[in-house]
């Protein structure tokens, strides 16, 4: 028999942490909700494989409903909004217009966002897009080779060497 306080952990938890992973809880809030230390729920991870995978899984379709979300902000798309509209339908005895209300479905467009496309690739395709370029350089550069290539282009200029420049 194992030493140590009964562990907390009961089998009808896994819907419970399937659900906060979906919202996206932490690991600081998932210890706090069950009101456990951060290293019981790493112990929970560690040695009940369902706990792990209920969170995975909340996890892995909280993240694909995002990026399909973002997909669809970067690309664009259409939908289906309903619209009242009035509609008249004649005069009454006083002459009077008579409407009634009609509710019709009207397709919108959505244009591509262009926040959302930078987004998408910036981290898609980091190499490609991301802000910051890196160069690298080769080769030896020294004082002497630099000011030999300054001294080069000055052609035409008034020499300064060894004068004052005022």
């Amino acid at each position: 028999m194992a030493g140590g306080r009964p562990s907390k952990y009961k089998d009808d938890m896994l819907e419970q942490a399937y659900k906060l992973a979906l919202l996206g809880a932490t690991n600081e809030e998932l210890a706090d909700f069950f009101d456990i230390s951060t290293v019981t729920l790493d112990s929970w991870k560690n040695t009940k494989p369902e706990f792990l995978d209920a969170l995975k899984e909340g996890k892995a379709k909280a993240d694909a409903v995002v990026s399909e979300s973002l997909y669809s902000r970067a690309t664009g798309y259409e939908y289906t909004e309903s619209v009242p509209i009035k509609v008249r339908k004649g005069k009454d005895a006083n002459g009077g217009s008579i409407e009634e209300v009609v509710i019709v479905d009207v397709t919108k467009v959505m244009p591509p966002d262009t926040t959302a496309c930078i987004f998408w690739l910036k981290n898609r395709q980091p190499s490609n897009w991301r802000d910051k370029t890196e160069v690298k350089h080769s080769g030896t550069l020294t004082l002497t080779s630099i000011l030999n290539e300054i001294d080069g282009r000055t052609d035409g200029l008034p020499s300064t060497k060894g004068e004052a420049i005022e």
